[in-house]
């Protein structure tokens, strides 16, 4: 309404106009009349978050006190809370499934109250993406998601504001980066720059293209949807100043994984990091995309590349329209002090330096990304970590163990594994494959080793899975995809693959050879996430790489070698070929790049959007505001969360006689707490499923299976990693204390509900680190649990957790489970004062008394914990 009545806006007398002879006139809010000065010393991402808080200020939801304290950014950082409006939120299916299931159950309940459905729509436009399907058995088995695809399609009709992409179309990150991004939007009769929220950590690889985004929680992302804004502490920003010359044998992927160690060292975590200097001038849209991408794993909220000449020049590539929209982006960009110039010393603050001259080539792991390894030193780290004892690299192997060989028989030939053997090679989506150098780098690699005479050996499980079609069409377009195939990566399909744990069984003569030798396997991708066991819960050591690397491992068959020094293979001269030999030059890789990437790609994808897929194009849903439940469907249920919904709001009550449901440690992943990989046959869900008369074959996996309540509770707590020290050992289970008996936690949970018993959570630091991922809230409060308390939280966990009304609470500094003797066994009493304050000491009593720091960051999450999370808040504001 302010919009629509400018003189009505608390900040009218900031609109401007843009006009040139080349387009029509174009109204925007001018934040440089507030106060030029202060203005130009803004981070530029500050510049975004201010110009959105000024064109969305409300007086209630956004504040003129917000504008002030981003205005004030180098006072007010990390001290004041702002409200901030992206301009669209992005869904993949993974975590959109469960949004849009818990929309389809508001309108269900609202309308059982008497109120029109209708109005539970989306209030910021939702792209949702179905990407996450993917599993890689080659038969593409669309069909068996078909319950969930129906759904999706009657979302697209019944839903106002959201815009779906069919299936096997564009993986989420790679559409968003090629079609969805504007740079500056246009709508309610202004101009102003792009921002997006996703349901995904990865969606920092739009900052890449000066675009401020961020990955927030699927519960979040709701409430975002639904008009409400995200709330933040104004962070810190910090500059990464990019000097020197890179080395023609290093990658984007090795320029990432250096500035990951950089900024992991610098301890950034929470913090918006912006990159300048004259390096970044040496990294094209596509290398900045892919540092962009990898933001979470050096714990960043943004890393932000200001918008410059050589992101307009991608665009010009890209873009179908377009003279006029590009004119109208530069001009209004610059009119704003949005556009960087490195060439103006006078925008360069004293920030960290970074010399680009001091990356050499790393792979990651051999279970966390952040671990890395120089290639060089690739054999003896590895024969370290099998030394070391079991912790995060080390794996304890005896010494008279680790020579152990494992023969073998597959497709009729002999083979042998040992301790290192890659049995998984995967160059995936995400990460990687909107680089088209890395890409053409791991063709070019390809065809020299094909005509080298060497190969990869059949059993070790290779695939393909580009961002889009864009990246087929170029590798074809280049010539390379004829040799990747003929070493064994197939083009499979387009969605998260390999890093969600959506990969093929293994052989059943490889498990065995594994489990027989007690074997190390190892998974080699090109990916961002390689989670111990979420690859294949046999394959133990899993490594980051870029494609060309990816593909000279797979040659190799082992992680056991230096590629400087040891040979690949022996060409059918019986010559050994070395990875010197093969790998392609920067030289080449530009060249072929700049022959092969044109706009006549990004035609092509332009095109395919139009089409769709056949299978989506034919499928059938219902037309109707209410989406018809299925009692049948093993897929999609209408989740209890709003089950006796009322307009009064209930007093928090303290938490009395509540048991630990499970005791653990340090760095609990939300892959540990809620898996998305496959479910397991003796598991909790497995049990649910069979019940339903469904095969192990049906199961699909727990991602595919999302907007089903009663899968995803059994599936809480289901990782085969789980340390639980309640149980003392590996697995998916926990004490039920009352009884004694060791239980499923799902059976466990189910106990303590039926007698009435609440339930907390004890853990260590990191808690719920990983992936954003709502189900790790949402599983636990349908487990019963009331209170998670821990050293510390992941923050987007932390606001997950407030989302469903689950209180977040932390030992006080110097404190622990260890350190206040806790067993794990007693019972906890916490008292909750009915005039809750944020972040306030909350008294909690096992027999002996000692208190905790209630997490609420502000009075929004106070008020959201109040109501049982953000679901029930949203759904009682539409209350009569």
């Amino acid at each position: 309404i302010c919009l629509l009545f400018c003189t009505e806006h608390p900040f009218g007398h900031l609109i401007d106009t843009l006009q040139s002879e080349q387009y029509e006139e174009r109204r925007y809010f001018n934040p440089q009349k507030l106060s030029d000065v202060r203005y130009e010393k803004l981070p530029f991402c500050m510049r975004v978050l201010l110009e959105s808080t000024i064109r969305k200020c409300d007086g209630f939801y956004i504040k003129t006190d917000d504008v002030s304290s981003i205005l004030d950014w180098q006072k007010q950082q990390n001290q004041a809370e702002v409200a901030f409006s992206p301009a669209r939120v992005l869904l993949q299916d993974f975590t959109g499934i469960p949004a849009m299931v818990d929309l389809a159950a508001m309108r269900d309940a609202l309308a059982k109250q008497g109120v029109d459905p209708n109005l539970v729509n989306p209030r910021c436009p939702t792209d949702l993406i179905v990407d996450h399907s993917l599993q890689i058995d080659y038969k593409m088995e669309l069909i068996r998601n078909k319950e969930r695809l129906q759904f999706f399609k009657w979302c697209s009709k019944a839903f106002k504001n959201i815009n779906v992409v069919p299936p096997d179309i564009n993986t989420v990150h790679q559409l968003n980066l090629e079609y969805l991004c504007q740079v500056v939007q246009e709508g309610e009769g202004f101009i102003y720059p792009d921002s997006v929220v996703g349901t995904d950590s990865h969606t920092t690889m739009i900052n890449g293209l000066g675009i401020l985004g961020w990955g927030v929680g699927g519960i979040e992302s709701e409430a975002v949807m639904l008009g409400q804004p995200v709330s933040l502490t104004l962070p810190q920003v910090i500059g990464c100043k990019l000097v020197g010359t890179i080395n023609p044998l290093a990658t984007s992927i090795d320029i990432v994984l250096g500035i990951t160690k950089h900024l992991r060292q610098a301890g950034i975590g929470g913090k918006f990091v912006e990159f300048f200097g004259p390096g970044v001038q040496q990294l094209s849209a596509s290398d900045r995309t892919t540092i962009a991408n990898m933001c979470p794993e050096y714990n960043a909220t943004v890393s932000f590349f200001p918008v410059d000449d050589i992101t307009l020049q991608h665009f010009k590539h890209t873009s179908t329209d377009h003279t006029e929209k590009l004119v109208v982006l530069e001009d209004y960009l610059k009119s704003i002090k949005l556009f960087r110039s490195y060439g103006d010393q006078s925008e360069e603050p004293q920030y960290s330096e970074m010399n680009l001259s001091s990356i050499v080539p790393h792979v990651s792991g051999p279970k966390r990304p952040q671990d890395r390894v120089a290639v060089t030193c690739m054999k003896e780290d590895f024969i370290n970590c099998l030394n070391e004892k079991v912790g995060f690299k080390g794996f304890h192997i005896s010494k008279e163990k680790q020579a152990t060989r494992v023969p073998f028989l597959h497709e009729g030939a002999e083979y042998n594994l040992a301790h290192g053997s890659v049995v998984i090679a995967a160059v995936i989506s995400c990460t990687n494959n909107c680089n088209p150098s890395v890409m053409l780098a791991a063709g070019l690699l390809a065809k020299k080793a094909v005509e080298a005479g060497l190969m990869v050996k059949p059993y070790i499980r290779t695939s393909l899975v580009p961002g889009s079609g864009t990246v087929t069409h170029y590798l074809n377009t280049s010539g390379v995809l004829p040799y990747l195939r003929k070493l064994g990566f197939e083009v499979v399909g387009y969605g998260c693959a390999t890093c969600v744990g959506n990969t093929a069984p293994l052989p059943e003569s490889v498990v065995d050879a594994i489990k027989q030798g007690d074997l190390v396997a190892c998974g080699v991708l090109s990916g961002n996430r390689h989670l111990e066991g979420r690859l294949c819960d046999c394959v133990r050591a899993n490594y980051l790489a870029s494609p060309p690397l990816v593909v000279a491992y797979a040659i190799a068959g082992t992680v056991s070698i230096n590629l400087e020094t040891e040979p690949l293979g022996v060409n059918s001269e019986g010559k050994d070929v070395y990875l010197r030999d093969i790998w392609p030059s920067k030289e080449e890789v530009n060249h072929t790049e700049e022959n092969i990437v044109i706009a006549s790609m990004f035609k092509e994808l332009r095109s395919r959007m139009e089409k769709g897929s056949t299978f989506w194009n034919s499928l059938e849903s219902a037309e109707s505001a209410l989406f018809p439940w299925d009692p049948k469907s093993t897929y999609i249920r209408c989740p209890s969360f709003f089950s006796k919904l009322s307009k009064e709001v209930c007093t928090p009550q303290s938490i009395e006689g509540a048991y630990p449901l499970l005791f653990l440690g340090d760095k609990v992943t939300t892959d540990h707490i809620s898996p998305a990989g496959s479910i397991a046959r003796v598991s909790a869900a497995a049990k649910y499923l069979q019940s339903k008369r469904l095969t192990p074959r049906e199961f699909n996996s727990y991602g595919a299976r999302r907007g089903n309540d009663a899968v995803m509770t059994r599936g809480t707590f289901a990782s085969i990693k789980l340390q639980n020290r309640l149980i003392g050992k590996t697995g998916p289970k926990t004490l039920h204390i009352p009884s004694g008996q060791t239980l499923d936690v799902f059976e466990a949970a189910e106990r303590y509900q039926r007698d009435g018993v609440p339930l907390i959570i004890l853990a260590g630091k990191e808690y719920g680190s990983g992936s954003s991922r709502d189900w790790a809230a949402k599983g636990p409060y349908l487990l019963g649990v009331r209170a998670v308390i821990a050293e510390s939280f992941e923050k987007i966990h932390r606001n997950h957790l407030v989302g469903m009304g689950i209180a977040p609470l932390q030992f006080l500094p110097g404190q622990n489970a260890d350190s206040l003797e806790l067993c794990g066994k007693e019972r906890f009493t916490i008292n909750i004062p009915q005039e809750l304050i944020p972040r306030q000491q909350l008294i909690t009593s096992t027999g002996k008394s000692f208190s905790v720091m209630a997490l609420f960051e502000n009075d929004m999450d106070v008020a959201f914990f109040r109501h049982g999370g953000i679901l029930k808040y949203v759904a009682r504001s539409l209350l009569p």
